[in-house]
């Protein structure tokens, strides 16, 4: 029958394999190691929070450019859309009344030659004259018409200071006649819905 060692003896026999100093330092360098790479696991952690973070800024800092960058170009879109219709606008109203210059500088010219069919004509040259000056001056009314350069209706006419220069006042006959138009002065001309020169009146009063 084989010897076995009683309970008692078994633990003494551990405690004492326990209790070299082979172990010992065994368990001192686990513990050491154990605590290395607790720390280990603790920095890495730490730096991974610490990267997120500054991640997390560096979106929110991209985001707020972005927004910015698109607000930028939102007010430049708008900025051009404006110039562009300005400059249509502008483009179309010189189209539109290209001709204003010219027609004022050809007004005294049509001027002139009224005056002229007015003087009275005795014998046949200033008949003839007379009449050669007439054609001229129906071409070039007729040009004027065609660019839309028109004589303003004045005589016996309501007065219209947006169309008309009173530049006399005379007692009026009647009430029919209070605030109208009872003599032209000197012709008034539009040009398209522009008044170019307000016709000079007498206004009855």
């Amino acid at each position: 029958m084989s010897k076995e060692k009683f309970p008692s003896e078994k633990n003494l026999d551990e405690k004492e394999t326990a209790s070299t100093p082979e172990a010992a330092k065994k368990k001192v360098t686990e513990d050491k190691e154990a605590k290395k790479d607790k720390e280990a696991k603790k920095d890495k952690e730490a730096k991974k929070d610490n990267h997120d973070e500054k991640l997390a800024k560096e979106i929110a800092d991209l985001k707020d450019k972005n927004k910015e960058l698109e607000d930028k170009y939102l007010r430049s879109e708008a900025e051009i859309q404006n110039m562009q219709n300005r400059y249509s606008k502008e483009r179309a109203q010189l189209i539109k009344y290209e001709s204003q210059s010219l027609a004022k500088d050809i007004l005294p010219a049509v001027d002139n030659l009224e005056r002229a069919l007015s003087v009275e004509a005795d014998d046949d040259v200033s008949k003839q004259l007379k009449k050669g000056v007439k054609m001229t001056l129906d071409s070039l009314t007729k040009a004027l018409k065609d660019h839309g350069i028109v004589e303003i209706e004045a005589e016996d006419v309501k007065f219209d200071p947006t169309l008309h220069q009173a530049v006399q006042t005379v007692v009026a006959e009647n009430d029919d006649q209070k605030d109208h138009v009872v003599q032209v002065l000197q012709k008034g001309y539009q040009y398209k819905d522009r008044t170019l020169r307000p016709a000079m009146v007498v206004v009855a009063q």
